[in-house]
C-alpha cells in the first residue's frame, strides 16, 4: 500500500551536503549570495514600526560599522546605502582556503524605504549597537495626536 511513498525518499544528509558544496563551487567570487539565501537586493533586513510619536526603522546589518551606512531622507523616501566588504578564503598568513559555503551578503547595497507624510527630518537620529541600527524618525508636532480634556459645564 505504502510502496508509491518510497519514491519520495530525500536521500542521506551526506549526499545534500555533497551537492550544497558542488553548487557552492560554481558560484564563488562572483559578489553574488548563495542560492539558498534571501533575494538579492534585501540586504539590510529592516523591521519598521510606527507610534504616535514616530517611526523606527531597524536595520540588521552585522559586519558594518556606523561609518559604513549612510542614511539620507528625501521626499519622504528613506535610502541606506552603503557596502560590506567580503570575507576571504585566505588566512592571515596568505595560505589559502577553499570556501565549503558562503552565505554572507557582500558587496554595495542600496534600500529604499517609503515613508509616511510627516516626518520632522531635522529632529532624526541613528543609533547603532551590536550590528542593529536603530533610526528614529519624529513626527512633526502639529501631526501629533492631542487630547482634549472636556471641561465641566
Amino acid at each position: 500500500m505504502f510502496d508509491d511513498l518510497k519514491r519520495f525518499e530525500t536521500g542521506s544528509s551526506e549526499q545534500f551536503d555533497w551537492l550544497s558544496q558542488l553548487l557552492d563551487g560554481f558560484f564563488l567570487d562572483r559578489n553574488t549570495m548563495d542560492i539558498r539565501a534571501v533575494p538579492r537586493g534585501s540586504f539590510p533586513m529592516i523591521n519598521i514600526a510606527r507610534s504616535d510619536e514616530a517611526v523606527r526603522v531597524y536595520v540588521f546589518a552585522a559586519g558594518l560599522a556606523p561609518s559604513d551606512l549612510i542614511i539620507d531622507v528625501q521626499d519622504n523616501v528613506l535610502t541606506l546605502r552603503g557596502q560590506r566588504d567580503s570575507v576571504s578564503g585566505q588566512h592571515e598568513e596568505g595560505e589559502s582556503r577553499q570556501v565549503l559555503r558562503r552565505e554572507r551578503a557582500s558587496g554595495e547595497f542600496v534600500r529604499s524605504i517609503a515613508l509616511p507624510e510627516g516626518i520632522d527630518v531635522e529632529r532624526s537620529e541613528a543609533r547603532h549597537a551590536y550590528g542593529v541600527f536603530e533610526i528614529v524618525l519624529p513626527k512633526r508636532e502639529e501631526l501629533k495626536p492631542r487630547r482634549i480634556d472636556v471641561q465641566a459645564a
